[in-house]
């Protein structure tokens, strides 16, 4: 039962970082112990999609599919789902009036909640080879830290009415974030113009909207699912290094202090609530961080195979 509760809480915290631009589930999903479950369910779920169909094995295997489906962490994965779902529309209604009424304390409450983030990560490229980090993944992260604090600088577009292709494609690219630590799919969507036209769509219940969106998100989702998991299977440390990096650079887009065009501001007057809301972000993190120690139910494993 314990687990259970824990894991629609997971769920919920993961759909609540996929409504907030700047914030990516993917994040979520990592520090709260669930990422590499969620990486290789996915990818489970496509191997036995590409079993049914043939796909690779040159023959239909039915049998083959059923197994690695029947194999999922379902008692994990339900609850997950079922809670990010519910997070998903209900951040989509309440969320929005806090973003637009209060953007600097909520934007600080966040940028808490990442900076303590970046820890799990960095731990993790620790635990692939025990030792500080070496020049070469510093240089590397770096330059993940740098492009991605260049890309949350580009200001935002908006497309109203957008055609079903863009759709489909502005999905394919966005859900990647859910996935990808750092990178958060609102963000990307808010870049290419398809953030208020999204959030319309779940609000107003636009089925053929949302169907279309769902239709780019499996088909990008499984696709770049199938690469992650190959490359933190074959290439884990500088994999880990490079979600760190992006996690860092991610950051600009959370400063409580920026314009409508994202151009980074000085810290205003009376910042003592920025500064709580800041720290209670940070004492969040450290405090999942220190559950899912102590209660022995965080999913994280380093071997991806």
């Amino acid at each position: 039962m314990l687990a259970t509760v824990t894991n629609l809480v997971r769920g919920a915290l993961m759909g609540v970082a996929e409504v907030i631009p700047g914030v990516s589930g993917g994040t979520v999903a990592l520090i709260v112990g669930i990422y590499e479950t969620l990486i290789n369910a996915i990818a489970n779920v496509v191997l036995s999609l590409r079993q049914l169909v043939g796909l690779g094995t040159g023959k239909a295997s039915a049998r083959a599919s059923a197994t690695t489906f029947r194999g999922l962490p379902w008692r994990t994965l339900i609850p997950v789902a079922i809670g990010m779902v519910i997070a998903l529309v209900l951040g989509a209604r309440f969320l929005e009036p806090l973003l637009e009424e209060h953007p600097v304390q909520m934007r600080a409450l966040f940028f808490g909640l990442v900076l303590a983030g970046v820890y799990v990560p960095a731990h993790m490229v620790i635990r692939t080879s025990p030792g500080a980090w070496p020049a070469k993944d510093l240089a590397v992260g770096a330059v993940a830290a740098i492009f991605l604090f260049w890309l949350t600088g580009v200001p935002p577009a908006n497309i109203g009415d957008p055609n079903p292709l863009v759709i489909v494609l502005a999905a394919a690219v966005a859900i990647c974030a859910l996935v990808l630590p750092g990178v958060s799919g609102s963000f990307l969507l808010l870049s290419i113009g398809m953030y208020e036209t999204t959030i319309s769509a779940v609000n107003d219940r636009d089925f053929g909207y949302i169907a279309l969106f769902g239709l780019g998100a499996v088909v990008g989702l499984g696709s770049f699912v199938t690469l992650l998991r190959w490359l933190l299977a074959h290439r884990a440390r500088i994999t880990l290094v490079i979600i760190t990096g992006l996690m860092v650079g991610s950051l600009r887009a959370l400063w409580p202090w920026q314009s409508e065009d994202r151009d980074l501001l000085a810290p205003a007057a009376d910042i003592s609530m920025v500064l709580v809301l800041f720290a209670a972000g940070i004492l969040a993190v450290a405090g999942l961080i220190l559950i899912e120690r102590r209660l022995g139910i965080s999913e994280e494993q380093t071997d991806f195979d």
